[in-house]
């Protein structure tokens, strides 16, 4: 069984994943750098939500710097070009991004079942000092978890320089160990932690008297994030998880059937492709989630708008001043 795990080479990914994952990066990178730029510089003052929001934001960030390595990588046919620290560093971004994206929701849900269904009770996911040593907690351990995977699973030499690839000789069993504890802890264990918060926020809210016009904001509010929670754990992460589960097993028990292999891989990128697009989504919870929020957010754009009507403006009169001066100086000529 050992001696097979020899036959299968990487093969080269069509172009459009790389089109699709530069594309989805950059839309998820000028969103959240949006983002970022309103919660630290546009709004004063920030609650326990806010704080979870930003460390969410900071989480879809951290993405970027690691998209264009992979882009290379997958360009060049699974020939990795930078060094063995820089794939470290490239794995411990991309642990940092999904799984920090996927911990940071489960914390929105749980903050965000207490603020309705428990607004009457006092709870330590209400206080803002609590939830930051919350949020450095968090941190600290993806910061250990992604410098364990970056030290289990180094750039190999054989015949291609592996990153992170199911390809690598001899690291079938890492791959195995490291995928059921994110599958288990990373995905399945945020998700029931999700769907319990949501599924009793949705019937608490269902019950909301929504003929004033508060009731109604809230319930509006509260629905809109349940459902765009569910699309991120649906579309984005559960992919993902399933994909990569699937084709350890079958590297392990079925090392031989490469052409199934090589589907399962592009299937594996693809799915890196929809769990990048939660850099998209997640700026819909803040906007959603948080009035403070939508509201410095759409007063930043007008501004930016004012701005550039006052640039616009600016401009054209100069334009019209150097036209007429020109006119004046060929009549008088």
């Amino acid at each position: 069984m050992n001696n097979t795990n020899l036959c299968c080479h990487p093969g080269a990914q069509h172009v459009s994943l790389l089109v699709l994952l530069c594309l989805f990066h950059l839309m998820g990178l000028f969103l959240n750098g949006f983002s970022l730029w309103v919660f630290t510089c546009r709004m004063s003052k920030w609650s326990a939500g806010t704080v979870l929001q930003f460390n969410l934001a900071v989480s879809d960030a951290i993405a970027s710097p690691a998209t264009p390595l992979l882009a290379v990588y997958l360009a060049s046919e699974s020939q990795w070009k930078f060094g063995s620290f820089a794939c470290q560093l490239n794995i411990a971004l991309l642990c940092a991004h999904f799984y920090g994206s996927v911990f940071f929701l489960m914390l929105i849900s749980v903050h965000r079942y207490i603020a309705v269904v428990r607004f009457n009770r006092s709870s330590l996911m209400k206080r803002k000092d609590f939830v930051k040593k919350l949020c450095c907690g968090v941190w600290c351990f993806l910061l250990v978890l992604g410098l364990s995977f970056g030290f289990l699973l180094p750039v190999t030499t054989d015949d291609h320089k592996l990153c992170l690839s199911i390809h690598q000789k001899n690291r079938t069993e890492a791959y195995i160990a490291i995928n059921f504890m994110l599958f288990i802890l990373g995905f399945i264990v945020p998700l029931i932690v999700s769907l319990i918060c949501y599924s009793c926020l949705a019937t608490s809210v269902s019950r909301i008297n929504v003929s004033s016009s508060q009731g109604q904001s809230i319930k509006m509010k509260s629905l809109k994030m349940i459902g765009i929670c569910l699309i991120i754990f649906g579309l984005c992460f559960l992919p993902l998880n399933v994909v990569r589960t699937v084709l350890v097993v079958i590297k392990k028990y079925y090392p031989k059937k490469c052409e199934l292999l090589l589907r399962l891989e592009t299937a594996y990128y693809a799915s890196y492709i929809l769990g990048g697009i939660n850099c998209c989504l997640d700026p819909f919870i803040y906007f959603f989630g948080s009035h403070n929020f939508k509201k410095t957010f759409r007063k930043s754009l007008r501004i930016i708008r004012v701005q550039q009507d006052r640039e616009n403006r600016t401009e054209s009169e100069t334009v019209s001043y150097s036209v007429n001066k020109n006119v004046v100086y060929t009549v008088t000529s």
